[in-house]
């Protein structure tokens, strides 16, 4: 489920043409904690998850839906 999310996170920042530093500092972390996140190494908040989804211009549903 991590993995799958991670994966998720990566495919519509890269779709979106957003660096994974660009993604961090527009959410206020650094650039580690979001490869971490898509490499599925950690397990996100509701609140994290929240603060990447605004990050990507989507809603968190989008971002978790299919999942």
């Amino acid at each position: 489920m991590l993995l799958q999310l991670g994966e998720r996170i990566r495919e519509i920042r890269l779709g979106k043409e957003i660096s994974q530093k660009k993604l961090a500092l527009s959410i206020g972390k650094d650039q580690q904690s979001i490869q971490r996140l898509e490499q599925g190494k950690t397990n996100p908040s509701y609140f994290y998850l929240k603060e990447v989804a605004n990050g990507l211009e989507i809603s968190l549903s989008e971002l978790i839906n299919d999942l």
